[in-house]
């Protein structure tokens, strides 16, 4: 156990919680080769039967959520809402168009990316939580790069090979980004746990 001076006084950094942070990257990781290996196969064999990496970027992006660190509580839970919508969006897509034609059906009608998008719209609040503690150029290109590639689609600003091609480029730096996290000390993804406990005691203050 390790003791750290915060904010609001000392804490410690438990197992547990290194267990939280190990599980934290080994998800993200899951879902930067997932989403990696997603648009790989889209681009060299087709659309076709992409759903398999659907699965762990999804699992990925929902475990990486659960166990990430952040401070404001309505965030975390606004992040952990989007996900839930963007599965269900997912779920209601395959359910539409069958597993198999799921991106021929989003390049058909990006309509459809109002049902998905607040997935990645999650997975962008990740990167940004990264930007902002870390101050990682890789975290800013996947915050950016996401919204930039849907919105794009869905306005029809942007034809399907320049969104194929931000798309990639955003899932090489969120693999980058995780890689880079794995030989940072947890305490680094943990952060200030006095700051945890003030919030959570100002929360269980009763109201006037």
């Amino acid at each position: 156990m390790t003791s750290f001076e915060g904010v609001y006084g000392p804490f410690s950094i438990t197992a547990d919680d290194e267990r939280e942070v190990l599980g934290y990257r080994l998800a993200l990781l899951a879902a930067a080769v997932a989403q990696a290996a997603l648009l790989w196969q889209w681009r060299q064999l087709g659309d076709g039967w992409l759903w398999p990496w659907l699965l762990p970027l999804l699992a990925g992006v929902g475990l990486a959520l659960r166990w990430i660190h952040i401070y404001l509580r309505p965030l975390h839970q606004a992040l952990q809402l989007l996900w839930l919508v963007g599965c269900v969006g997912f779920v209601a897509l395959a359910i539409s168009a069958g597993p198999a034609g799921m991106a021929t059906a989003v390049a058909a009608d990006p309509r459809w990316i109002w049902a998905i998008g607040p997935f990645f719209a999650a997975l962008a609040g990740i990167g940004f939580k990264e930007f902002f503690c870390f101050r990682r150029p890789e975290a800013i290109g996947v915050t950016l790069l996401l919204p930039v590639a849907l919105l794009g689609a869905l306005s029809g600003l942007l034809p399907l090979a320049a969104t194929a091609t931000l798309l990639g480029l955003e899932a090489a730096l969120l693999l980058v980004l995780t890689l880079r996290k794995f030989p940072m000390p947890a305490a680094a993804d943990i952060g200030d746990k006095s700051v945890f406990a003030y919030l959570e005691a100002q929360r269980q203050q009763p109201k006037p």
